[in-house]
This record gives C-alpha cells, structure tokens and sequence, in this order.
C-alpha cells in the first residue's frame, strides 16, 4: 500500500468503528502559547483529554501533520523528519485497552498487511515512586493477540534502555520499560507541570532483520536502540492520571490517545527501512537527483535534509508562518537555510526551489486541499527566502572559512548580523569544516545579541522622541 492508501484506509477503517474523522490542525497552534508547533495528535485535543466534551462525540480519528523542530539533527538517517503525518485515534472516556490494542493489531496485520512476526511491542514496567503499577493489563492483552496468530509471546522486563543494550531484547516478543513507556508532553512522570495528564503507553515496533545491530548503540539490540533494526511504528497512550501538587490523580475519565507514524507504516508495507523511499518523499528526491545529476545512495544524508526540509517548509507557509528572525519564523529560515547549504554539495548553485516546491505541493493536493488553494503563494515565500540567503552563502562561508583557528561567540554573531546564518547552521558548519567552537560561544553570543537589542531600543526612542 502507498501512504495515501495507507492514509484513507485508516480513517475509513476507524469510522467504521464508530470514530468521527476530524480535520487537522494548523502547524502553529491556536490556543497553546507554551510550545511553537503542533508536535503530536494529542496536542490540539488536550482539554478534551482533560475532561471537556467534544462536539463531535467521544470517539475521534484523524490524520494530524506534524513538525518537531527539535528532531532536526537527526534528520539523515533512515528514520527521522522533521516533518510527518501521525495517523491518530482517541477514546475520550468510551473504550480502553481491551478494544484498542486488538483494533491496532488488525489494522496493522489485516488492512496494510504487515507480517505479524516482526511486530514486537512494548509495556510500562511501572513507577513504584508515584505509586502507578506495572501493566500487566496491556502485555496480557498482547499475548493473547500473539498466541491467536501462533507467535510465542515471551516477556522480559528491561527497565531503561542502557539496560536493555547491556542484555538485549532475548527474543522476547513483550518487552517493558519504565520511563521510556510513560507518555506525557514534559517526558518524564518527574518533570510534568501541574495539571498535565499523561499515562502509561504500550510502542509497536517493526523488526528489519536485514539490518545488522550497529554496537557503536550498546552491546545488544532490543526494540528501543537507536541501531534502526527496530523501528517504532505506532504507541497507545493510556492517559489516565493528571500531575497534582503532590503525585497523580485519576483523570475524570480514563482516555486512549493513540499515533502512528505514516510514514513509517507506508515503510513497513513495502518492507523499507527506509522512509525517504515512501511515495511521499521519493519524488522529491527523484527531482533532486534529476536536477542534479547527483544519486541518493552516494549524496543520500543530503538528498534526505532537503527533502524533509521543504517539505516542513512547505507546510508552514501553507499555514501563514513566513521566514523571519522570532519563533516560527526562525524555525522555518532554519529549514529553508539548512535546505540551501545542502543543496550547495549537490552541486546546485542555482536556484531550485521553483522545480522543487510544486513537487512537494503535489503529494498532498488531494487529501489536504488548501496546499492545492495555496500553492502559488508557496512557491512565491521560499522562493524568496532562497535567493536571499543565496546572495550570502558563499560570501558566508568564506567569512566561516576565515576563522580556520577557532570561533567563539563574537565570530557567531558577525556570521548572523551580517551574513545571515542562523548560530545552528553556523556551529553546524564549523563542524563540517573542522573548525573548533570556544567553550563560552554561546554565552558570548547571547550577550552580542542582547547588545544589539538594547541598541535598537534607544534607536527606537530617539526616533519617538
């Protein structure tokens, strides 16, 4: 199955189990000034995981795109974007474990046809300190899910994943861990605010065993290392306390909040551990190796960058963000920034963002039509912001160059002031091009900064006066 097929029958798939589809959310939003970007499914339904009602009933379904600004060092490799579409489906007080483990697993199996001996899955071990138990609950659930399809279904607790590296996953098909299945927005049980629910949550994971266990990630493989042999597919989230003063309380209502990665499920169906080789983003890097003659397995972390950049890009202009220098803003020059210099390796000096943008408005025409309405505008924004920092890239890099025995912060802000690279592509640069960064840059640029700003401040006033 393709993405989009992959997409439609998930919905329909829900809908058929009594799930009303609900449209996205815009990437910036709406009501929720404590991060810049919708980063997950959950995040625009919070109050209705808190206990308000929604008006489209208790049971919800729907295909939320997302962007995680804070992922953008690892996109790269095999896995990572910056960019996705999660696959999303919530019981607001109605069903729990018993009827969403056994509706993932079908979904999984039965409509994309996943081969059910490379799923393995993981639990919550519990967390004696806040006084939240072991689920014992969601492991029976998914033996007997094993058992009915004639997989063995042994367990082994692991607890963290340094442990888990140190004896491996033993062939279980259950793993439990402890932090690493609790699921709140903070990350931790310890560090979420007053007020945040959160819960236990049980990860499916897809086994590609024609990847071998890179041991530069522990000693041993298990669902959660980093290696890329385990890939996690989807997680359940049993939301069901809320962070008090002193501990957790139940939640008014016991809820489900469950993603899948898109991308990562299109993967799986063609049997890729590979998300670039999706119908997704394989076009725009069949572009990219049109345009410049390059291939992706020889110019592959570079070919990866540009096509998850444009695309996050790409969607943040669909929803009003533009290039600038504060909060979303700045994420979106980053990507487009970053994007550019990656190109520059490439080969393309020109500009290609007219060629490439239209590619990536084309793959979502159908299912999110305001990409279709907005194109036009698209293309204009980025492609602006790409002749602008193209007029500075080399000069910039030169600049970069100069400073061969070292950088600190007052290099960084001359960099930023007057070239126009953002400090992470900066840093990001230094490291490519061997260059050493000063213990104190940061803090030496933060002051640079801060010094600007109080000059355009009294410039402001003089002005006024």
């Amino acid at each position: 199955m393709d993405a989009d097929d992959i997409r439609r029958s998930y919905l329909e798939f829900m809908a058929e189990r009594g799930h009303v589809v609900i449209p996205r959310a815009p990437l910036i939003p709406r009501d929720d000034p404590t991060t810049l970007f919708t980063g997950s499914g959950m995040q625009p339904l919070l109050p209705y995981l808190l206990g308000a009602d929604h008006p489209a009933g208790r049971r919800l379904t729907d295909s939320q795109t997302c962007l995680r600004a804070q992922d953008i060092d690892e996109v790269g490799d095999n896995r990572h974007t910056t960019f996705f579409e999660m696959l999303g489906n919530w019981s607001l007080g109605d069903y729990f474990k018993a009827e969403q483990l056994p509706q993932v697993w079908e979904f999984l199996t039965a409509r994309v046809g996943l081969d059910p001996t490379r799923i393995y899955v993981s639990c919550f071990s519990g967390d004696p300190e806040h006084g939240i138990g072991k689920d014992t609950e969601s492991a029976r659930i998914w033996t007997d899910l094993f058992t009915a399809a004639g997989i063995s279904a042994d367990q082994v607790d692991l607890g963290t994943e340094a442990h888990g590296a140190e004896v491996g996953s033993q062939d279980a098909r259950i793993s439990f861990y402890g932090k690493k299945n609790w699921w709140c927005r903070g990350g931790s049980a310890d560090s979420m605010p007053v007020g945040e629910p959160g819960g236990p949550d049980s990860e499916i994971f897809y086994l590609y065993p024609q990847i071998d266990h890179d041991p530069a990630y522990g000693a041993h493989c298990h669902p959660n290392c980093d290696c890329g042999r385990y890939i996690e597919l989807g997680n359940s989230v049993f939301m069901e306390y809320k962070r008090t003063e002193t501990g957790f309380e139940p939640l008014p209502r016991r809820n489900v909040d469950y993603g899948g990665g898109l991308a990562r499920i299109a993967a799986a169906s063609i049997d890729s551990p590979d998300v670039y080789r999706i119908d997704l983003l394989w076009p725009i890097v069949a572009k990219l190796q049109e345009l410049s003659g390059r291939s992706y397995e020889t110019d592959t972390v570079a070919m990866r960058v540009i096509a998850d950049h444009l695309r996050g890009a790409t969607f943040l202009a669909v929803d009003g963000v533009r290039p600038s220098n504060k909060e979303q803003g700045y994420v979106m020059r980053r990507l487009v920034r970053r994007a550019v210099r990656y190109a520059f390796d490439l080969g393309l000096q020109q500009d290609f963002f007219p060629d490439i943008v239209p590619t990536v408005a084309g793959l979502y025409t159908d299912h999110y039509p305001e990409v279709a309405e907005r194109a036009a505008n698209v293309v204009a924004v980025l492609v602006k912001e790409e002749k602008a920092f193209r007029r500075t890239l080399n000069k910039g890099i030169r600049q970069l160059r100069a400073y061969r025995s070292g950088i600190g912060g007052a290099e960084l802000f001359v960099l930023y002031d007057t070239f126009g690279f953002p400090v992470e592509l900066s840093t990001e640069e230094a490291g490519r091009q061997g260059i050493g960064l000063s213990d104190d840059w940061r803090a030496e640029f933060d002051a640079k900064m801060a010094e600007q700003r109080a000059r355009s401040q009294a410039a402001t006033k003089m002005k006024i006066a």
